[in-house]
C-alpha cells in the first residue's frame, strides 16, 4: 500500500519547493543512458544554407562504432553508418538497409546476402569484408570497445575476448565471407531476435581507411550513412559542436532531405531551450524541467509529446563490497519504497511521465507488473527493509548525476523523498559537471554510491532492456550484476522461437531482478520535445530520438 496522505503531501511539499527554485539545469541506453546532458560551450545559430541545428551532448569516447553506448555518441554515429538493417521511426520494426537478405533455420546459422552499390563516404564499396572485419576489430579486447559484448552471441567471441589473459585468436570463426556481397555468421546458440539487432551501432560496416590509424579515424569518421562528417564546417568541433552534411551518392531509402545539421552541445538545456525559443536552435530532443510547463503553450504545434520507449532508473554499484554483501538487496529494495514516484513526476514533469513497475518500457513485449510491491512507496516498509539490511552502506545514499542536464532536479527530489522516509542527511546528490565525464566513472566502475541511469531502446524486444544490460559481463552492465538464475532463464528466453514462452521465461528473469534490484525503475520517459520557426516535418522515433534526415529547412 502507499503510504500516509501526510508523507506524500510532504514529499510533494519538498519536491514542488525544489521544481520552483531550481535553476540552471534541466535530459540516455543508447544510448545506454536515455540522458544526456550537454557539453560546456555552445556556437547556437538558426539555420541557414539548408542546415539545421540540433541539441546534443559531448561524445563519451571516439566516434567509433562499437564504442558509443551513450546518446552523445549514438547521434553521430547513427546519422553517418547504416548497417545491415534500420527501424521503422514509428513501429520500431526492423528495415532492411544494407541487407538484401538474413536468413536462418535454426536462429544459430545465418547467411546475410547485401544490396549491392553501396559506398562510404570515401567512395570505398561497402562489401561483406566489410561488415566481418569491423565486428572482429570491435571485439578484440585489446580494442577495448565498450560495446565489444554485444559480439559475445557470435561462435569464437571468446577467442578474442577472454574473460582473462590475451586473445588466442585475430578473427572469430563464427564470421566468414562468402563473396563480396554474402557473408555467414554462426553463432553458439540460438537468438531468435539477433536480426532485430542488427541497425544498432556496433553492427555497421568499417572502411579500409579506419585500421590504418583507428584513434585517428574515431575524430574524423568515414561511414555509410545519409550524413557524413563535414569537415570543411569544422567536423567535431570538441564541447562545442558535431557538422554533417548530406552524402549524395547514400543508396538507402532514407536520404537526407537537409543539407546538413549542426549537433550543438549547450552548456545546459535552459540554455538550449532558450535558443529554441529565439529560433537559434532549430530541433531539441528534450525539454528542461523549468519549462515543463510551459513548452507546449510556448510552442504550439511545434512542440512534440509523445510515448518513448525508455526508462529512468537509479544503478548501483554492485562490484562495491558493501553494496554486494548479503543484506544489501533488503536495502536497495528499501530505498525503492522510499521513493514516492508519483509524487515526483506530478511535481516536476505534470504528470507526463508515467510512474515504473517493471524494467521494460510500456509498449516492449511483456511489459507488466513485475516490480510490485517494491516500486510502490510505502514508508514503514522502507525503514524496515533498510534496517534489516544492515543500512546505507559507506552510511549514505549519494546519487551521481551531470549538472549540465536535466537531471538535478529529480535526483534532489528522490533525495528529499529519501531523506523524509529514512532520515535527514541519507540522501543528497553527488553532481559531475559533464555527462561524458559522469560516464566515464559509471562505465569505469569506480562507483561507490548509486549513479543515475537509464536505457533507450535499441529495438524493441525484452532482450535489448533486460539481456544487454543486466547479463553477467554485458556491455552496458555498469552495476556489475551477475546473476546465474538470470543468465540461465535470459539465454532460454533468447533461444525459444515461442514467443509466449519466450516472454513467460522473461517474466521468471524479472522476478529474479525484482530480489537482487541491481537498479530501481523510476518511471518512464515521455517525449517532450520542440522545434523552431526554420524548420519542418520534424519526427521523433519511437526510442525518443529525432528523425534527423526528415527534417526539411524552410
Amino acid at each position: 500500500m502507499r503510504g500516509t496522505t501526510r508523507a506524500k503531501w510532504l514529499a510533494g511539499v519538498g519536491i514542488l519547493a525544489l521544481a520552483a527554485t531550481a535553476c540552471g539545469s534541466s535530459s540516455d541506453n543508447k544510448k545506454s543512458d536515455t540522458g544526456s546532458g550537454a557539453g560546456n560551450s555552445a556556437s547556437g545559430g538558426s539555420s541557414s544554407g539548408g542546415y539545421y541545428t540540433a541539441s546534443s551532448t559531448e561524445p563519451q569516447n571516439l566516434l567509433q562504432p562499437a564504442n558509443a553506448n551513450e546518446t552523445g555518441g549514438f547521434y553521430p554515429l547513427s546519422m553517418m553508418f547504416r548497417g545491415l538493417y534500420t527501424y521503422d521511426p514509428k513501429t520500431g520494426d526492423t528495415v532492411p538497409a544494407m541487407a538484401e537478405s538474413m536468413d536462418t533455420t535454426d536462429s544459430v546459422n545465418w547467411t546475410v546476402k547485401l544490396k549491392s552499390g553501396w559506398t562510404f563516404h570515401n567512395g570505398e564499396p561497402v562489401t561483406a569484408k566489410s561488415f566481418v572485419d569491423a565486428w572482429n576489430w570491435g571485439a578484440l579486447s585489446t580494442n577495448k570497445q565498450i560495446n565489444a559484448t554485444w559480439y559475445q552471441p557470435i561462435e569464437g567471441y571468446d577467442q578474442l575476448h577472454p574473460e582473462q589473459g590475451e586473445p588466442t585468436a585475430q578473427t572469430m570463426s563464427g564470421l566468414k565471407v562468402v563473396d563480396d556481397n554474402t557473408f555467414t555468421i554462426k553463432l553458439t546458440s540460438p537468438i531468435s531476435s539477433f536480426k532485430a539487432q542488427m541497425g544498432y551501432t556496433p553492427f555497421m560496416p568499417l572502411p579500409t581507411e579506419f585500421y590504418k590509424d583507428p584513434a585517428k579515424y574515431g575524430e574524423a569518421p568515414i561511414g555509410n550513412g545519409p550524413f557524413q562528417l563535414d569537415t570543411a564546417a569544422g567536423g567535431w568541433e570538441r564541447k562545442k559542436q558535431i557538422t554533417v552534411k548530406r552524402y549524395d551518392n547514400y543508396k538507402g531509402n532514407d536520404k537526407a532531405k537537409a543539407a546538413g545539421v549542426k549537433l550543438v552541445f549547450y552548456t545546459t538545456y535552459d540554455a538550449a531551450y532558450t535558443a529554441l525559443r529565439d529560433n537559434k536552435l532549430d530541433v531539441i530532443d528534450q525539454m528542461p524541467t523549468s519549462a515543463i510547463a510551459s513548452f507546449q503553450k510556448d510552442l504550439g504545434d511545434r512542440a512534440i509529446v509523445q510515448p518513448q520507449l525508455s526508462i529512468q532508473k537509479i544503478g548501483f554499484p554492485l562490484y562495491d563490497p558493501e553494496w554486494s554483501k548479503p543484506g544489501a538487496e533488503k536495502v536497495r529494495q528499501g530505498l525503492s519504497m522510499a521513493i514516492d514516484r508519483a509524487a515526483i513526476t506530478k511535481a516536476i514533469y505534470k504528470g507526463l511521465e508515467v510512474p515504473a513497475n517493471d524494467f521494460l518500457a510500456p509498449g516492449i513485449p511483456g511489459h507488466a507488473d513485475v516490480c510490485g510491491d517494491t516500486c510502490k512507496f510505502n514508508p514503514e516498509k522502507a525503514k524496515q527493509l533498510v534496517a534489516e539490511g544492515g543500512g546505507i552502506p559507506h552510511g549514505k545514499l549519494t546519487i551521481a548525476t551531470n549538472a549540465d542536464g536535466p537531471h538535478r532536479e529529480w535526483v534532489t527530489a528522490v533525495c528529499n523523498s529519501i531523506n523524509q522516509v529514512i532520515g535527514a542527511g541519507s540522501c543528497e546528490p553527488k553532481l559531475y559537471p559533464e555527462f561524458s565525464v559522469a560516464r566515464k566513472d559509471i562505465s569505469g566502475h569506480k562507483m561507490q554510491g548509486a549513479y543515475r541511469t537509464g536505457w533507450k531502446a535499441d529495438y524493441p524486444f525484452p532482450d535489448n532492456f533486460l539481456n544487454d544490460v543486466y547479463r553477467t559481463g554485458a556491455a552496458s552492465n555498469d552495476a556489475g550484476y551477475s546473476s546465474p538464475v538470470f543468465d540461465n532463464l535470459a539465454k532460454q528466453a533468447m533461444a525459444t522461437a515461442d514467443k509466449n514462452q519466450s516472454l513467460d521465461l522473461w517474466k521468471q528473469a524479472e522476478a529474479q531482478m525484482v530480489k537482487d534490484l541491481p537498479s530501481i525503475p523510476l518511471w518512464y520517459y515521455t517525449t517532450k520535445a520542440g522545434y523552431s520557426t526554420n524548420v519542418s516535418n520534424v519526427q521523433f522515433d519511437v526510442f525518443g530520438n529525432p528523425v534527423f534526415t526528415e527534417v526539411t529547412v524552410k
